[in-house]
């Protein structure tokens, strides 16, 4: 492996967890809550804590793998970490400028179009079908979407009780 292999490995990891993790966030909370304090408060919370998590995965995961160099492992790490923590701040501006009804659905038309335009230029690269990659990783996505939704209405329903 190389040094621009670990760059790629952490960025793609990060982007694409930052992507997930902070839409499935915001619809859930935005369903369970429909506070828009409760939206931003997790969107920082996943770009600060989940961005850690995620780039000590990758760390301790590459350090496993017991083929890379000490920097390699660190290249991956850091990539992990900034790319996870700068996508997950980019969804705060919608949050910060709509009602939160639209800015979760902003957010949600702006993660599916990073993710399957990334996903489509990936799939071109490796020289595999580009839309069944795309299309696997919106999928993916969207069942994201979907459970964390019903999730957030289950529990405000539960709360209500």
């Amino acid at each position: 492996m190389d040094k621009n292999h670990s760059l790629k490995v952490g960025f793609s990891f990060g982007f694409t967890s930052g992507i997930i993790t902070t839409i499935g966030l915001m619809v859930g909370l935005h369903s369970g809550t429909h506070s828009k304090l409760a939206v931003i408060g997790g969107v920082l919370t996943i770009a600060i804590a989940d961005a850690f998590s995620d780039a000590l995965g990758i760390h301790v995961s590459e350090e496993s793998e017991n083929r890379h160099t000490a920097a390699e492992v660190w290249i991956s790490t850091v990539a992990t970490f900034i790319s996870k923590f700068v996508f997950a701040l980019t969804f705060l501006i919608p949050l910060l400028l709509l009602r939160l009804d639209m800015a979760v659905i902003i957010s949600v038309i702006y993660g599916f179009s990073m993710l399957g335009v990334f996903s489509f230029i990936m799939g071109k690269k490796q020289g595999a079908n580009p839309f069944k990659v795309a299309g696997e990783h919106l999928l993916i996505a969207a069942i994201v979407v979907f459970l964390t939704h019903f999730t957030g209405d289950a529990i405000s329903m539960l709360l209500k009780c």
